[in-house]
């Protein structure tokens, strides 16, 4: 019995030794966040981990966006969706260092508010609309549709959304308070338009140059009616300025102007400009303005052609800042019959990753699918020199 006492004393000793150096899935600060009017107070929870240094962390309860679906209903690219949303935040680190602040999606801007701001001015209706007024009736019976496409064309509506991202800093009391707002200005490169419902569609090119200028007055717009939103007259505002590709382009646009307004200010300054771009492989242009990395998928499309001769394409996706490539996307379909195949190919395309793409100033992401299926993945991140593998089952 005496014997049988120690042995428990013991499995008990051992017990409470593993439990307390087993690691804690529960590291998370409980905090108090300030709600939009800062009348009351809600509690919440700030992850301890984040994925990498450079991503923020996330306040939870998550909090949906105040303008939660108007995106979807009025950028008409998918692509440009993503991207103004992912580049806003990045460019956003310039500002709010994430070590130093939380993400928030946008809880001032509401959807009323941007399906308001996103429609035409016209006068006497409260002014609302930041897109340019026409100047003649559309829904009159006995207007001139010559005249209705001459108007849409010189009258664009240049501006597609208003994206607003909260970025939050701890008090040393652990409040959770708003630290500064980013808002992304999405503009359109080409203007889609009917003149009556059902009707054919219209394309306007839209320059650079001139929509930039549109911007400009757009943004100082935003910015006063920003600073009249409760809880918004005082925090810094980065404002960025996103140009769309067309509806059908198979890459994104990108960002081309950035600026910050410091607290309490009503007042755009100076802007600066955003290099960045995203280049389609194969094209014309990107033969005209990358040649190498060109020359070098062409050799790499034919090592895969005579490998596999009834693969689809293959498709690069180029990332550039400042002319330099930071990531190349290719994409490889291919109809396969079995996993061997998977395998044997994806074996293949390992070694023309090693023999053909030295360069390691930029990361590398290779998706080979079947069938609208992934069916591998090779990545290597900058600096790597070999590629990692991840074949799905």
């Amino acid at each position: 019995m005496k014997a049988l006492k120690v042995k428990m004393i013991c499995l008990l000793a051992i017990l409470l030794i593993v439990t307390s150096c087993a690691p804690s899935f529960n590291k998370q600060d409980e905090v108090v966040e300030e709600t939009q009017d800062e009348t009351s107070q809600e509690t919440a929870i700030i992850p301890s981990y984040n994925l990498t240094e450079e991503t923020y962390r996330v306040l939870l309860p998550y909090k949906l966006s105040k303008a939660r679906g108007v995106i979807v209903n009025q950028v008409a690219n998918r692509l440009d969706i993503d991207e103004l949303e992912e580049g806003l935040r990045g460019h956003s680190k310039d500002v709010f260092d994430p070590e130093d602040y939380y993400f928030q999606e946008g809880q001032y801007i509401t959807k009323d508010m941007a399906y308001d701001w996103l429609e035409r001015y016209e006068e006497g209706e409260e002014e609302l609309g930041l897109n340019p007024e026409l100047n003649i009736e559309t829904d009159e019976e006995d207007a001139d549709p010559a005249e209705l496409i001459k108007e849409e064309q010189n009258n664009p509506k240049y501006l597609s959304y208003v994206l607003e991202q909260n970025y939050l800093t701890k008090t040393e009391d652990n409040v959770v308070q708003l630290g500064g707002v980013s808002i992304g200005i999405a503009l359109k490169s080409t203007y889609r338009f009917q003149t009556e419902i059902g009707g054919p569609d219209y394309y306007q090119d839209i320059p650079e140059d001139e929509m930039l200028k549109e911007a400009n007055s757009i943004a100082q717009e935003v910015v006063q009616r920003t600073r009249e939103i409760a809880g918004l007259e005082n925090v810094p505002i980065m404002i960025a300025i996103y140009r769309e590709e067309a509806y059908d382009s198979i890459v994104p646009g990108n960002f081309i102007a950035k600026t910050v307004v410091s607290k309490g200010s009503s007042s755009i300054g100076d802007w600066e400009s955003i290099d960045e771009e995203f280049m389609l492989f194969p094209s014309n242009s990107a033969e005209e303005k990358y040649p190498d990395i060109s020359a070098n998928l062409q050799d790499f499309e034919q090592d895969v052609a005579d490998y596999f001769p009834n693969y689809v394409s293959v498709v690069g996706k180029g990332f550039y800042r400042d002319e330099q490539l930071e990531k190349l996307t290719i994409e490889i379909p291919v109809s396969f019959n079995g996993k061997a195949e998977v395998i044997g190919f994806t074996q293949y395309i390992y070694g023309l990753v090693i023999d053909g793409f030295q360069q390691a100033h930029y990361a590398l992401e290779i998706n080979i699918t079947s069938n609208g299926q992934q069916e591998a993945l090779i990545t290597r991140s900058i600096g790597e020199e070999e590629p990692t593998v991840h074949i799905y089952h």
